[in-house]
């Protein structure tokens, strides 16, 4: 059973509160990151891949690689300290995220489409932490960054005009 609150109080940051963020940060750790095509963790971490300097990082105590790259057990486990956690885990798993990423030091924690917690931005603000909820880094840097489309994906149409066959 969620306990998540239904009212929410806290107010993120800015839009360019969060270009700022974006730009500050150079490594980001997935935490929840999955190896199915079918989950929103692997297509973010397709385009941080793909389309990002970033250097990105899986977590996930199960899985072994995704996308080529190794996986780790727990956010202790990466090679260093990432600038940003990227969490994609369900509501009552974010306080225990919140701890490891304070306990390793990262600079921001960033809850995806749909997360929201009031008492983990709470404390990860009260601790010195960036804080971002219910937005995702790939659409967040696709906008900021010239390749969104309107439906969040960036499609290389140019024009909305569809082809004429004869």
């Amino acid at each position: 059973m969620s306990t998540a609150v239904s009212e929410r109080t806290w107010i993120g940051p800015s839009a360019p509160e969060r270009l700022n963020i974006l730009r500050n940060t150079k490594s980001i750790a997935i935490v929840g990151a999955s190896d199915k095509p079918s989950r929103a963790s692997y297509f973010v971490a397709t385009y941080l891949l793909s389309s990002s300097k970033y250097k990105v990082y899986f977590v996930n105590p199960v899985a072994k690689e995704i996308l080529g790259q190794p996986v780790y057990a727990s956010l202790a486990d990466l090679p260093e300290v990432p600038d940003l956690v990227d969490v994609f885990r369900k509501h009552d798993d974010l306080p225990g995220v919140l701890d490891e990423t304070l306990a390793v030091g990262a600079k921001t924690i960033w809850l995806q489409l749909g997360s929201w917690h009031e008492d983990v931005a709470a404390k990860a603000e009260a601790a010195g932490l960036n804080v971002v909820m219910d937005r995702c880094v790939k659409i967040e840097h696709a906008r900021f960054h010239g390749g969104l489309h309107l439906a969040g994906f960036d499609t290389g149409v140019i024009s909305s005009k569809r082809q004429l066959t004869a």
